[in-house]
């Protein structure tokens, strides 16, 4: 099981509330799934759904999702409401996927939460199918997550006898009808296009976008693709009300979001209301040894933004992190402290992002290329005179021509690392120094 990390009391808890309730039930074992659903049904699961069908109905939910200002957390932050009208208003059959892959190896949010609550997970997914008029929902999720797929398996399979799920749910005269999906790939299937072919089988490459999936998304029909945990949320917002949730984080962006934090002391997953100060938010992970400070804090997985810590009383939200540079990403938070090496930490971080490039364009197929070997050069002691320039210049290119938004994002450690830390990549250009002594060649050829 994933590493659960104790937040401040004062911090709201949403989608990990009823997990922390039902953590000591023996029957959170879910060697008996119908036990476990029976003990998530005392604990409040899928009274969301009740209350939808009961009482809202499809408009009415859309409505109190839209006025929540719930917006999706598989890192862009769009309007969770807007993309459900969308699929609404064109023709059917339309789908409904939860995307619970969880693309970055590094962070283990989406595992987190369907491993601690699959409940939430499956009851959003029928609300929105409901609300969207969908009869077919599909949960994605990475196959080697056997723990992740076992529970959610037992959890529809439980639904489903117990009328949560099927034909005519709670008497409602919709029937929705769940599958659990295994998925194999790569880092790729973040991309929700990408995941929509794969649940095709189909090469996994991006699709030009509009028309979005909303209007044209799985087998060329509306589809509404939701993160885990922005599904797991609609059955609080229904159950509590929309000023509830919006009373939670900030005006532009409300409620709580899961963060994979990791610090010198522990590393977890720990949920934060947005906009908590980044401060607070690393914090979680423990303070730097005493004879160490922290450097910079890396946002948002491999292509994320590099900032310093002149910027931890940044707000932990979508916009506020996209105006310094960063993203929230797969909701990953990492401490670097003074050991690091800037110049090289964007280089790996590149690295990474052209190793699993898909190569459909262009731009990023052989971009992401020539970033990594301009960082080389530059951390092997060899960079040229017209190195920074070409950095910067290959990074616009590659954003402005960008397909999706791995191609746009990829250029974001290389691009705020020359933002925040030009001293240090001044010594390995102009000193042939790396200060934390990590880049090795540049340090031997200085000493002699």
């Amino acid at each position: 099981m994933t590493t659960i990390i104790r937040t401040p009391a004062e911090w709201p808890s949403v989608l990990l509330a009823r997990a922390a309730a039902l953590k000591d039930h023996p029957a959170m074992g879910f060697d008996d799934p119908s036990a476990a659903l029976d003990a998530a049904v005392a604990a409040g699961a899928f009274e969301g759904l009740r209350r939808a069908v009961r009482d809202l109905g499809p408009a009415g939910t859309i409505a109190t999702v839209a006025t929540a200002g719930l917006r999706g957390r598989g890192g862009a932050g769009y309007p969770t409401a807007a993309k459900w009208r969308a699929a609404a208003a064109h023709g059917a059959p339309r789908y409904v996927v939860a995307h619970g892959y969880g693309a970055d190896p590094g962070s283990l949010t989406d595992r987190a939460l369907i491993e601690a609550d699959p409940f939430g997970v499956v009851e959003g997914l029928a609300i929105a199918a409901i609300a969207v008029g969908a009869t077919d929902a599909i949960v994605a999720v990475r196959a080697g997550d056997v723990e992740a797929v076992r529970r959610l398996e037992g959890v529809v399979a439980a639904a489903e006898e117990a009328g949560f799920l099927g034909e005519d749910v709670l008497g409602s005269g919709h029937d929705v009808n769940v599958l659990v999906r295994p998925v194999q790939g790569a880092y790729m299937l973040g991309e929700e296009t990408v995941l929509l072919k794969a649940l095709e089988g189909r090469r996994g490459q991006p699709e030009q976008r509009p028309p979005y999936p909303a209007e044209r998304g799985l087998f060329g029909m509306p589809t509404v693709v939701q993160n885990v945990q922005t599904l797991a949320a609609v059955p609080w917002i229904v159950v509590n009300g929309a000023p509830a949730w919006a009373g939670i984080g900030s005006a532009r962006a409300t409620g709580t979001i899961l963060v994979q934090v990791r610090g010198p002391e522990r590393a977890g997953v720990a949920e934060v209301p947005l906009g908590t100060p980044l401060r607070e938010v690393i914090a979680l992970g423990g303070q730097p040894p005493r004879r160490h400070s922290l450097k910079a804090v890396v946002i948002g997985g491999p292509s994320g933004g590099l900032v310093p810590p002149e910027l931890l009383d940044t707000p932990y939200d979508f916009d506020a992190l996209r105006a310094v540079g960063a993203h929230i990403g797969s909701g990953s938070v990492i401490a670097a402290d003074d050991r690091a090496c800037i110049v090289d930490l964007a280089r790996l971080l590149t690295a990474f992002c052209s190793t699993e490039a898909c190569g459909k364009t262009i731009p990023c197929r052989i971009g992401t290329r020539r970033l990594v070997e301009i960082a080389a050069r530059i951390t092997d002691g060899r960079p040229r005179p017209t190195d920074l320039q070409l950095l910067a210049d290959l990074s616009a290119d590659m954003t402005d021509s960008a397909l999706c938004d791995h191609e746009r994002l990829a250029t974001l450690p290389l691009t705020s690392g020359m933002r925040y830390f030009r001293s240090e990549l001044d010594d390995h250009l102009l000193r042939s120094s790396c200060p934390a002594g990590v880049c090795r060649p540049i340090a031997v050829g200085a000493a002699l």
